[in-house]
């Protein structure tokens, strides 16, 4: 449920053109991840580990997606 959430909200309004590029963006993303995260994972997370899960989503969505709705997962026929 969290990955769907998660995935609709920046794709629908955080991943736009050239997102990477710019600081804001990338920063507006990362808050969304943290945001969505915070509601979704166990509590028995302690912030180390909570937040070592936001760095590696936002690393994935960075290496992944590439703003208006694009992906990698396009070039090997996975829906994204």
């Amino acid at each position: 449920m969290a990955v769907k959430e998660l995935l609709g909200k920046l794709k629908k309004e955080k991943l736009v053109l050239d997102w990477r590029e710019k600081q804001q963006a990338r920063a507006s993303v990362l808050v969304t991840i943290e945001e969505i995260l915070d509601k979704n994972l166990p509590e028995s997370y302690n912030k180390e580990i909570f937040q070592d899960k936001c760095r590696q989503v936002f690393q994935h969505i960075y290496d992944s997606y590439f703003g208006q709705g694009r992906s990698v997962y396009e070039r090997v026929g996975v829906v994204s």
